[in-house]
């Protein structure tokens, strides 16, 4: 793997995992340092995290986390909206029941799963990542899918407000499987309303969450 490529792997997914924190400093000096690679690797993979949206300019010549602001995450529900629900509807029409079967026995496990720990909480995560490349293949466009995957990197950062939530794991699972249960069952129009819901319980959370994290008398934009 390049440099360049490894530097941008490591950032994306220390991003992602909350590790680097929204606001957090992208100095290209000081991530070179850290890597262990030269300052040119880390600028293309800066490059390609400000392209990606995950960073942003904090000035002239530093990029920062990008922040998760109300705002900023109730535009990516706004794109979600308009990308799943059209896919799940697909996803309905042009579906391989037996492919979305086996992942509804999946999901009717998860309740289990979520309460058995760390371990569990990996699986139900590899189950939802199975649930995204099921509706690929079967809305099989590859332009749709193409944005849902974008979409989904930012969703991943989302979605980690919700890591330490039971209750909410538990509930969104649960709205998954009505989704495919109505992929199972040819039902489009079920299958989008059932998306429907789950985006909007979804950013509830989300936002609920975000203003839980402000300081006192501060709230977000």
């Amino acid at each position: 793997m390049r440099a360049s490529e490894r530097a941008y792997e490591i950032l994306r997914e220390e991003i992602l995992d909350g590790v680097l924190e929204p606001g957090a400093a992208l100095a290209e000096v000081e991530q070179a340092t850290r890597l262990g690679v030269s300052r040119t690797p880390v600028r293309e993979a800066l490059a390609r995290l400000e392209a990606d949206g995950l960073a942003t300019a904090a000035s002239a010549r530093v990029l920062q986390v990008s922040e998760l602001t109300a705002s900023s995450i109730t535009a990516l529900y706004e794109l979600r909206e308009a990308l799943e629900e059209r896919a799940a509807r697909l996803a309905a029409m042009r579906r391989d029941p037996a492919r979305f079967e086996g992942l509804r026995r999946r999901l009717q496990q998860t309740p289990a799963q979520l309460a058995s720990g760390d371990a569990g909480l990996r699986d139900y995560y590899d189950t939802v990542d199975a649930f995204d490349r099921e509706i690929d293949a079967a809305v099989a466009n590859p332009l749709l899918t193409g944005a849902l995957r974008s979409a989904r990197l930012h969703s991943a950062r989302v979605r980690r407000l919700a890591r330490h939530n039971p209750e909410r794991l538990r509930a969104a699972a649960s709205e998954h499987l009505l989704i495919v249960e109505a992929i199972v069952a040819g039902d489009a129009s079920l299958a989008a309303h059932a998306s429907h819901v789950h985006l909007h319980l979804s950013l509830r959370h989300a936002l609920a969450s975000v203003e839980a994290r402000q300081p006192d008398g501060h709230r977000v934009a």
